[in-house]
């Protein structure tokens, strides 16, 4: 379930003239050779009655600006998805294109930067632009959030922001780290290392480590 509105107005943005160049840059790559790429922002999916909402840094160029979804079709969103399914927060391990089904229950992902950046590497005025714009109103919109889990430094240190900008106070908000612990507001704020190749490959972020924080993501949420 998505908030239409939302959806349209983050998909439509032009604002950040870069990102724009960019992401309509992209060609296919060999193995894509047959789809239409998107090119255009990724907005976030999943349930608008979530309690839980993950936020990742950006949508990659053959990934969430090729399939429109964010985290879909890239070995992050491989990753990211089975866990998800694995703790069983959706009906399928799958996330590969906008209509192949899929449907999170309690969960909400998102970016918090919605164009793929070059190099996966935003500048610091999109990053604002686009939590100030974007993560937000998301935010507002997920009324039933708790819980928020942000992927990596990045999404910590925009999230933080994010909620600065509604009036919370994050003071209690420290530094990044996996698997800490913070409450701003009505937010828990959980953190886990990014769901990137550099870390799932290299052991940094295990399968475990992982849907072990999206369990303990749940309990919070019922607390």
């Amino acid at each position: 379930m998505q908030n239409s509105i939302l959806y349209s107005k983050i998909s439509a943005c032009r604002l950040c003239p870069r990102l724009v160049r960019y992401r309509e840059s992209v060609k296919p790559a060999k193995r894509f050779e047959d789809w239409k790429y998107w090119h255009r922002p990724a907005p976030g999916f999943g349930d608008i009655n979530a309690k839980i909402l993950i936020v990742g840094l950006a949508p990659s160029a053959h990934g969430g600006n090729r399939t429109g979804r964010v985290f879909t079709g890239d070995p992050s969103g491989d990753f990211l998805f089975d866990a998800i399914y694995k703790a069983g927060f959706s009906n399928q391990p799958e996330s590969s294109s906008r209509d192949d089904g899929l449907a999170l229950d309690g969960l909400y992902v998102t970016a918090v930067v919605k164009c793929a950046p070059p190099d996966n590497k935003p500048e610091n005025t999109e990053a604002t632009r686009c939590a100030t714009t974007f993560l937000v109103d998301e935010l507002r919109a997920l009324k039933k959030v708790r819980v928020v889990v942000p992927l990596g430094a990045f999404a910590h240190k925009w999230l933080e922001y994010s909620l600065r900008q509604l009036g919370i106070d994050t003071s209690s908000v420290k530094d990044f780290g996996h698997g800490k612990e913070y409450t701003a507001g009505r937010y828990r704020i959980l953190t886990s290392y990014h769901v990137s190749p550099r870390n799932t490959n290299t052991g940094t972020l295990t399968e475990r480590m992982f849907i072990d924080v999206l369990k303990k993501a749940k309990l919070m949420a019922k607390a």
